[in-house]
């Protein structure tokens, strides 16, 4: 086995496709060229020819590669991405954001939920209103999010925390001063739920997101635990001289 494969149970076919997939996206095979022939492909990757062949045919299923009998296989235009999300630095940012252009938002589960909080977020409520969902935007999901929040919160406009996104509602409510807010970032890879939930690629990368809200006392108002799929985030930062 190539040294590049990790003892994993994601297929051999899946992990070969995800390296292809990621060495066009930096422009090793460009667009109109061809892609290695599978025999090439069978010797670098010390590989089987079946498993060789399945990761190009779920590269062509993706419509990043046209495999042409007797010619090769050609590297197509990518897809032009309409639009991508510029993860803000401020609250106000991220309210903005979603207040001029409002996602699509599909439920996927509601309950109540304790969320799990480190020493440093803050005092936990008394209770939390949960709710999973998944956000879209031009028929493209581009995170799954789960958000716990405060239950006495969520009963100030529970009919808008459940149809809108959450942080533009919190900062308009008149009775709710938030006193800190804090996100912190992390690179992972999708697991077969969230692979499903966006429809990418099982160990596609993704941004792992966790936002939390306190109240002047010190109480997690919110907690936000979104991921990101990779290609959608944009994440700008100033760096001072």
């Amino acid at each position: 086995m190539h040294r590049v494969f990790a003892h994993s149970p994601v297929p051999r076919y899946a992990q070969l496709a995800d390296l292809l997939r990621g060495r066009i996206a930096r422009g090793v095979w460009p667009t109109g060229g061809t892609l290695p022939t599978i025999d090439q492909l069978m010797r670098e990757f010390d590989l089987a020819r079946v498993t060789v062949r399945q990761a190009v045919n779920l590269l062509a299923q993706e419509g990043l590669v046209s495999p042409q009998r007797g010619r090769g296989t050609f590297v197509n235009t990518p897809p032009a991405r309409a639009r991508s999300l510029r993860l803000g630095m401020t609250l106000h940012d991220l309210a903005d954001l979603y207040r001029h252009d409002k996602p699509k938002l599909t439920l996927i589960e509601q309950a109540s939920a304790a969320p799990r909080l480190t020493p440093g977020d803050g005092e936990p409520a008394p209770r939390y209103h949960f709710m999973r969902r998944v956000h879209t935007r031009d028929e493209e999901a581009y995170c799954v999010i789960s958000i716990y929040l405060d239950e006495r919160i969520f009963r100030m406009a529970p009919r808008r925390f459940r149809q809108e996104t959450v942080i533009p509602v919190l900062l308009e409510l008149p009775r709710l001063k938030i006193a800190s807010a804090r996100q912190t970032l992390a690179i992972g890879s999708a697991d077969m739920e969230v692979a499903g939930l966006l429809a990418i690629p099982i160990n596609s990368p993704v941004a792992e997101v966790r936002r939390v809200c306190t109240a002047g006392d010190g109480t997690v108002v919110y907690l936000g635990e979104v991921t990101y799929r990779g290609d959608y985030i944009h994440l700008e930062m100033d760096l001072k001289p």
